[in-house]
């Protein structure tokens, strides 16, 4: 065994994954999750499932007095950028308040490292391409909550010591992700919508354009980082390079489940139109990854998400502001 970690979110997709390459490498991994957006069964076999939520002071100093960790990975978030201007409350409850939870917690419990997943969407809109040097201007509540955490780690580091290493990953696809989901991961969403005989909802003219990156290209590098002493205390963009409209999207999502795309626009939404980053910084420093192509790695996912069937899409219980909520959004 190489040293304890705490994997939040390990019962979710990208969490899952990331406490399964830390077993592979011989780790024990103890993974935290309250089950809420994850599920029992994703969570890798070999590693310990504590339930219970990040925003439980109580239950999160139990576990780093018991397990001592030697590195903390942190994926437990609700990650719907979108939504995120309707719930502001949870928002910044689940994503910043819990976050800090687990900061001060491994300052007080000498973790050597801890790993924060971000997200480009810290960046905003009109500025393209996104580098590591750009001047972060979020433009939702996910993306300020998102930064907000960033930053608290720069100066928990400079005041206390804690080695950090932010990962800011993009459109994230693949297997045991959350397809049930109506809010996020629009390749989930599609493949959920033609399993169920329903048409593709696209909010707009489906021009707008992102980069999706397969979980085999994220999940590794994010699980190694503290082993690599030039990724400590940096921010690193992570992910695939090349963008995709929606409209391209929906065309190799429903050619992967063997369909004619049928699809249904709606009003568009005030959302960031076009987001791709650059990754020369994790290059230099990690070891690459072998690029998965869009076709091949929506067709591995259309695979599992044929084997585990459709799921039930449920609305939020809990808008706090619905004014301008999109109409889609409000059907039960």
């Amino acid at each position: 065994m190489t040293g304890c970690c705490l994997v939040t979110g390990g019962a979710g997709f990208i969490g899952s994954h990331v406490a399964e390459e830390l077993l592979k490498d011989g780790h024990r991994v103890v993974v935290l999750d309250d089950l809420s957006g994850g599920n029992v069964d994703n969570v890798p076999p070999g590693a310990i499932l504590e339930a219970g939520s990040i925003l439980d002071r109580d239950k999160i100093k139990m576990l780093f007095e018991q397990y001592r960790f030697d590195s903390v990975f942190h994926l437990a978030a609700y990650a719907a950028e979108g939504l995120s201007h309707f719930i502001k409350h949870f928002n910044y409850q689940n994503n910043l308040i819990g976050s800090v939870n687990l900061i001060n917690a491994s300052v007080n419990y000498e973790v050597k490292c801890f790993v924060f997943t971000s997200s480009i969407a810290v960046y905003g809109s009109n500025q393209l391409p996104m580098t590591e040097s750009t001047v972060p201007q979020p433009e939702d509540s996910y993306g300020i909550a998102k930064y907000a955490v960033e930053m608290e780690l720069q100066v928990t580091h400079h005041l206390f010591g804690l080695e950090y290493v932010v990962f800011r990953p993009h459109n994230v696809y693949g297997e045991r992700q959350n397809i049930g989901d109506r809010y996020r991961n629009v390749i989930g969403i599609f493949m959920n919508q033609i399993m169920q005989g329903k048409p593709l909802t696209l909010y707009g003219d489906g021009t707008q354009t992102r980069a999706f990156s397969y979980i085999a290209e994220v999940a590794p590098i994010i699980a190694r980082s503290p082993e690599v002493p030039e990724a400590h205390n940096q921010v690193f963009n992570v992910g695939a390079d090349v963008p995709y409209t929606v409209n391209q999207l929906a065309q190799a999502v429903s050619e992967a489940l063997g369909v004619k795309p049928e699809i249904a626009h709606l009003p568009p939404r005030k959302e960031v139109q076009h987001a791709y980053s650059t990754h020369a910084k994790c290059r230099s420093v990690f070891e690459e990854s072998v690029p998965v192509p869009l076709e091949e790695g929506i067709r591995r996912m259309a695979k599992w998400a044929r084997a585990v069937g459709a799921r039930n899409s449920k609305s939020f219980q809990g808008i706090e502001i619905s004014k301008n909520l999109p109409p889609s959004w409000l059907e039960s």
